[in-house]
Parts: structure tokens; C-alpha cells; sequence
């Protein structure tokens, strides 16, 4: 038995000694070296881009512009961007492609013989800009005298919303008792990954135009990539080796269209040598997307037993000047913000908007850190009111098997909020007195005063979706092939399967399942993975979906190889495509629908430590309880939790991306403060339930999202617990906190 087994990773050896090989480890002797030029301005349009200089400098071997593009646009659920901004539009693509929307933007592409080369001719590429008004943030998008995107034919920058209306509001308005109101906002927060974007490309021995880079599902960026250079699907390929850290930064493309084009563009004039390109941590603070950055105001009403009787929220997601996944994102913002309870009535409206600010994007958590920050925190404020014990509020309208959720939708079989919460309130004794405070220093020269330090407790739980969601195509395929002699013992399995592993040990998961299905030890199994030339369409490493998609496409996959080696076949291939039950988009007038086939649940307590006369906050512990269905593999579980709960710590307390008109002001690591060892969580307690999920494989439910989401406004609900102040809006910096205290007073 291999499922359930905390089995050492394949890759651990490798990545502990140096041996992995990145994408900017696999630079090749000779190979060409290529830099991409951002145009450095959030709003303007180009009035003159001249590259003759830069073309003919030494070494330089070509300068690609939109002028080589076939479709000049690319966009993951919208095509809104440009591959590159400039002067030549090639009709392609109904976006104008002479005006620069992000600091981000690319206007060329130089390859040379050396980096130096490159850079020279970078400082020779002439290019005119006719200012345009920059749109810097939510409130200057509302305004609407600057128009992104008018292209569309919207007079706003509000492009996408969602609704929802359930039950009688007015009604729910009035049976309530107390009302909690507030206005929240949620900042940026940069994926910090290890591996900045790099990436290889050449045209391989069967013509396909090859990019080796990092990224979060394969078949999407060969998709993006003959979709810009026009070419069928199956002349491009992707590959993906290893991956230093994603967390959903590597989900839309950086370098793989840019990277394809100059290989293509090379190959058609005899130039087959590779082409590479390596940003530095500056270049890919500002060239991929945040986590986006918002505001919600709500209400929340309920009656003196705690029962609640109403929610209502007005939400905005800054886009920045492209969609990327921002509908998404979104659409669970939407989800989460009446949180994870059974709530009669409501009327929610969400909407993204477009800003010249940082793109936002995919991160962790998918909009789910967001709405639980609004909605957690409304819930503990409410309890307050009431005099209610904040946990023993949620007992009262927790979400549960048979509950109807937000959108009318009954919960899918195996809802089990109730038993996490139950386990962390176990596991953290929050029925019994919280101890005097650890001795803390945040200056390491002075500690604080011991009257200055306050201790304080909070609480949060939440559910976040397994799997995409409103009615996107899900599926996940996978190909297994059993090798062996004429007696009936299987000496080899190999698996192929395109499921990227971005850090968190989705291959050695794979292999476990894989010899799981089949019945062989584990060593017996050898995978192939992320490479569209070798295995089928996975679909993305996010959405905490790709064990409980993986697991049941190799199920599938292990049957069929074993129906042919049972009629003899040698070796015996099985290929299975996996659909679970379908989602339903939402109703645009209701919001009615099935928006998920699966959750995961999560329940979250924090005790902390606040020295009042420097604003420093402690996290002294932290339980974070979890129904998983089934471990996998246990040790990847805890460390996926531990994972979640310092990367949720940066976002709450220390990580705060400065961005003014439409500039990342601290595109450094020196200055974008992520936790070091010294700064994270004392003590972490991880608390694993497997209550099986009806439909999971082996009854796993995916879970690595969960442990961030709910992070934030436990930490918030423990800050007011010390000190008697509410925070809305975070990072908890020491300036801030501080700011707070004395306003407070």
C-alpha cells in the first residue's frame, strides 16, 4: 500500500544537492541570449518606436516588435492584451496595440550572442510616448473620465460582475436584531516565488517550435502560443522541468509566447541556435501579476440568538489593465464574501475594474483570502455585539451537509465544516484561559516592556472550491502503460501525465496513486511529466484540484492498461480523460447555479502577541485543522499546511507592495518584506482529518489553499482581541498597528 504513506520525494535528493535542473540551469554553450524591453509606462500611446540602431548594434542577431506577431493578443480567459505594444497592428486582433496599459507591457524582444550585446542594444531602441491620463487605482477607474480599455464598447472600466439575490432581503433586513457594517480593504501581495522567470526555446528535431519554462499547465501556455504565432496546436510544444515555486504567478504566460516567436521567426531564417532569457527578481516583481488588491463594503444582520438573517456586499477587484484570470478571481470573491454559513437572504454585487496599476492575477487562494477577510471578519464583530462566544456563533450557522449555499445550490455530499471546527477548538483549547505571553523581542536590542505586551486570540474558518468552477470544461487525462513478461506480474508502470509540479510534490503523488491503481511497490513506477509532446491535457496546478483530478484520471488510466493485460497485450497502454460532475455559470440576474463539484474545509486558530508601544505583532501559534478526505502522501499534507500558514503570514503582517500611479515603487526583496525564519509563526500545529469526499480518489479532497485562507482575519480578530482595536484593511506592519493604537485613543 503506497496511498497514505508519507514516502520520501523522488526530486528531494536532487533539489537538496543543486543536481534539479531549472529552466535557467538549462542554458546551453552557445545558445543566443535574449532581453525583453517593458515600455515603462502604466498610460501612454506610441507615437514613434524605432529599432534600426538596436538591430544593426554588434552582436545583435534580431529585434522582434509587434510588427512579427501573426495575432497580436493573448489573454487566459480574455483575449485584452497585446503581445507587444507598438506602431504596426496587424489586423489580427481587434486590440489596438499602440497604447501601453501596465509598466509591464512589452515593445520588443532583442536577441544577441551575449548579454551584453543585448543590453546595448536595449539603451538603443528609440521610442516617442504621447502621455495619457493614468488610472491609478479603484476610485479614479469609478470615476470613468479615463477610459482602459474603450475598444469594448463599455463607457466604464467596470467590465465583468457577477449578482446575487437570494431570498427577501428587505425581510432579512427586518428580523434583524444587530447590524454589522464595514468597509474592508485588501492589499497587493508578490508571489516572492524562489525561480525568477526563465526560460529555453528551439525548434526540436521534429519542427515543433519547443519552450522549456515554468509554468502551471502545460497545454494552456501551447495554446497561447499557437493561438499569437497562428500555428496548429501540435507544431508547439511545452516543456516543463523543474519549477521553483508558482502559488498561481506562473499561471499566465511571461516569456513563452516572446520566447516561441524569436525561435519561429530564427528557425524560418536558418538560425536553429537555442534562444534564452533569465529575468532578475526586479524584472519579475514588475512583469507578473499580484494578488489583487480590493474593497467590500458589507452588512451583515442577525437576530439576539445569533441566527443570521442577512448579507449584503458591494465588492471590486483592481484588474490593473488586463483581465488575466481577474473574471475568476472574482467570481470566488463573489462566492466566499457571505462566507462559509447558511444565509437566507442577500444581495451581492461584485465587479473588476480596469486601473493602470499592477496586474492582478492568480494567487493562492483564488479571491478566497479576500471574501473570508471580509466575511470572518464580520462574523467575529457580530459575535461581539451579540455577546456571543465567536466560535459558538459559527456552530449556529456553519454550513453543513443538506445546507443550501449562496447561489441556492445544496452543498456537495461531504460537508464537514462542523467536525473541523470542532477539531481545531479541540486541538487549540479554546475552552481553556490563553497563557501569559512568551517572551518576545521585535527590536532584537530591546525587548519590550513586559506592561506593553498584550495577548489576544482569534478565530476563522472557511470553505474553499476543489476544482474550476461556473461551468469551465474541467477534465484531467492521463496515460499509464504496464510492462512485463507473459506471466501475470507487472515489472514496470509508466506514467504520463502533463500535472505540473510547481514545489509542492504533485509528481511523487502521482506515482504513489499510479502504483496504488496498478497494485506494484512504488519503486516499480516511473513517470514522465509536463511535456504536451508526451501526455495529455491535465488542466492547471491550482484550484487545489490537482490531486483529486490526477488521482481520478490515473484511476481510469490503471483500469484500461489492466483490461488489455488481461487480454495480453504487452505492454498494456490505458488512456483515460476524467470529467467530473459539471458546474453551471451563474445566473446574471440571480447568481443561481451549481458552482462547485467539491470543497475543501478549513478552520483556523491564532494566539498572538502585541507590544503596544511599538505596534509588533507576535504569532506565538497557530492551528490550522483540515478535513483532507484522504493523505496521499501526510508529510506533503503538513508541509503544504506550514507552507500556507508563513506564506498567509507575510500577506497579514509584512508584505506590502507600494504602487503609485501605476509604478511598483519596491521591486526588491530588500524592500518587500516576505518572513524570514526569525519573523514566522512560533509554534504551528497542523490538524488532519480524512473524512472521506464521496467523489475524491481514495476519498482525498484537494487542500493546499485552504491554510491561507482563513489566516488574515484570524490574526485581525486576534490584534482586537489584545488590544480592543479593529483593523479593515492590513498588512499589520508596526506603523500601522501603532497608527491604529493611538487613534484608538
Amino acid at each position: 500500500m503506497t496511498v497514505g504513506r508519507s514516502e520520501l520525494r523522488r526530486d528531494a535528493p536532487d533539489k537538496v544537492t543543486g543536481a534539479a535542473r531549472y529552466p535557467a540551469d538549462g542554458f546551453p554553450a552557445g545558445a543566443l541570449v535574449a532581453r525583453l524591453v517593458f515600455s515603462d509606462q502604466p498610460h501612454a500611446r506610441v507615437v514613434a518606436l524605432d529599432i534600426e540602431r538596436a538591430r544593426t548594434s554588434p552582436g545583435v542577431v534580431a529585434v522582434f516588435t509587434s510588427a512579427d506577431v501573426p495575432v497580436n493578443e493573448y489573454g487566459l480567459t480574455l483575449f485584452d492584451q497585446p503581445v507587444f505594444v507598438g506602431l504596426e497592428h496587424t489586423g489580427r486582433s481587434p486590440i489596438p496595440c499602440d497604447v501601453s496599459r501596465w509598466e509591464a507591457d512589452n515593445i520588443a524582444f532583442v536577441v544577441a550572442e551575449s548579454i551584453e550585446a543585448a543590453d546595448r542594444a536595449v539603451a538603443l531602441i528609440d521610442v516617442e510616448w504621447e502621455p495619457l491620463p493614468v488610472v491609478a487605482d479603484i476610485d479614479a477607474a469609478l470615476a470613468g473620465s479615463t477610459l482602459i480599455h474603450p475598444e469594448n464598447g463599455r463607457d466604464s472600466n467596470v467590465y465583468h460582475s457577477y449578482k446575487v439575490c437570494k431570498g427577501d432581503i428587505e425581510a432579512g433586513w427586518a428580523a434583524a436584531d444587530v447590524v454589522i457594517e464595514g468597509t474592508y480593504e485588501f492589499p497587493y501581495q508578490e508571489h516572492a516565488y524562489l525561480q525568477p522567470e526563465a526560460a529555453v526555446s528551439y525548434v526540436d528535431d521534429a519542427g515543433r517550435v519547443t519552450v522549456e519554462v515554468a509554468g502551471q499547465w502545460t497545454h494552456e501556455d501551447q495554446e497561447q502560443i499557437a493561438h499569437a504565432l497562428d500555428l496548429p496546436r501540435d507544431d508547439v510544444r511545452v516543456i516543463y522541468p523543474a519549477i521553483g515555486g508558482a502559488f498561481g504567478g506562473r499561471e499566465d504566460t511571461t516569456l513563452q509566447i516572446v520566447m516561441a516567436l524569436a525561435s519561429w521567426r530564427l528557425a524560418a531564417r536558418g538560425e536553429r541556435r537555442p534562444v534564452t532569457c533569465r529575468w532578475s527578481r526586479e524584472e519579475s516583481i514588475v512583469g507578473h501579476h499580484k494578488r489583487h488588491r480590493g474593497r467590500v463594503v458589507a452588512r451583515l444582520g442577525a437576530t439576539h440568538d445569533g441566527t443570521i438573517t442577512a448579507v449584503e456586499a458591494d465588492g471590486w477587484l483592481d484588474a490593473g489593465g488586463y483581465n488575466y484570470t481577474t473574471n475568476k478571481v472574482l467570481g470566488n470573491l463573489h462566492l466566499g464574501v457571505a462566507g462559509c454559513y447558511e444565509v437566507p437572504n442577500a444581495r451581492i454585487d461584485s465587479h473588476a475594474v480596469y486601473t493602470n496599476a499592477a496586474i492582478g492575477g492568480a494567487f493562492r487562494g483564488f479571491g478566497g483570502p479576500q471574501a473570508a477577510f471580509v466575511a470572518e471578519s464580520q462574523m467575529t464583530k457580530l459575535a461581539l455585539a451579540l455577546g456571543l462566544d465567536p466560535v459558538e456563533l459559527r456552530r449556529r450557522n456553519v454550513l453543513r451537509d443538506g445546507s443550501i449555499g449562496i447561489t441556492q445550490a445544496v452543498m456537495p455530499d461531504g460537508c464537514t465544516l462542523p467536525e473541523v471546527i470542532e477539531a481545531c477548538v479541540e486541538r487549540a483549547g479554546l475552552d481553556e484561559p490563553l497563557g501569559d505571553a512568551p517572551a518576545f523581542s521585535p527590536v532584537a536590542s530591546l525587548a519590550p516592556a513586559e506592561e506593553a505586551v498584550r495577548r489576544g486570540r482569534g478565530f476563522a474558518c472557511a470553505f474553499k472550491n476543489v476544482g474550476f468552477s461556473f461551468g469551465f470544461p474541467e477534465r484531467c487525462e492521463a496515460e499509464i502503460h504496464l510492462h512485463g513478461d507473459d506471466d501475470d506480474e507487472i515489472a514496470r508502470v509508466e506514467l504520463f501525465h502533463g500535472g505540473a509540479d510547481v514545489g509542492q510534490g504533485a509528481h511523487q503523488v502521482f506515482v504513489q496513486m499510479a502504483a496504488e491503481a496498478v497494485g506494484v511497490p512504488v519503486e516499480r513506477v516511473h513517470g514522465q511529466f509536463s511535456d504536451t509532446a508526451t501526455s495529455g491535457d491535465s488542466g492547471s496546478a491550482s484550484a487545489s484540484r490537482l490531486t483529486w483530478m490526477a488521482g481520478n484520471s490515473i484511476l481510469g488510466a490503471a483500469e484500461e492498461a489492466e483490461k488489455r493485460w488481461r487480454d495480453g497485450d504487452r505492454p498494456a497502454v490505458g488512456r483515460f480523460r476524467y470529467t467530473p460532475p459539471p458546474t453551471e455559470e451563474m445566473d446574471p440576474e440571480t447568481g443561481a447555479c451549481v458552482p462547485n463539484f467539491s470543497y475543501g474545509y478549513v478552520a483556523q486558530a491564532v494566539e498572538i502577541s502585541v507590544d503596544v508601544e511599538t505596534g509588533h505583532v507576535v504569532v506565538d501559534r497557530v492551528t490550522s485543522a483540515h478535513d483532507v478526505g484522504r493523505a496521499i502522501n501526510p508529510a506533503l499534507v503538513i508541509g503544504q499546511i506550514e507552507g500556507a500558514v508563513v506564506q498567509a503570514h507575510g500577506y497579514a503582517l509584512s508584505e506590502d507592495l507600494q504602487v503609485r500611479d501605476g509604478r511598483i515603487l519596491n521591486p526588491r526583496l530588500s524592500t518587500y518584506l516576505i518572513p524570514g525564519i526569525g519573523d514566522i509563526p512560533r509554534r504551528i500545529e497542523a490538524v488532519v482529518l480524512e473524512l472521506a469526499d464521496p467523489l475524491g480518489p481514495w476519498g482525498a479532497r484537494g487542500m493546499a489553499e485552504m491554510p491561507f485562507i482563513t489566516y488574515a482575519p484570524a490574526v485581525v480578530a486576534a490584534v482586537h482581541d489584545a488590544t480592543g482595536v479593529w483593523f479593515d484593511e492590513f498588512p499589520l506592519t508596526p506603523s500601522r498597528v501603532l497608527a491604529g493604537l493611538r487613534a484608538a485613543r
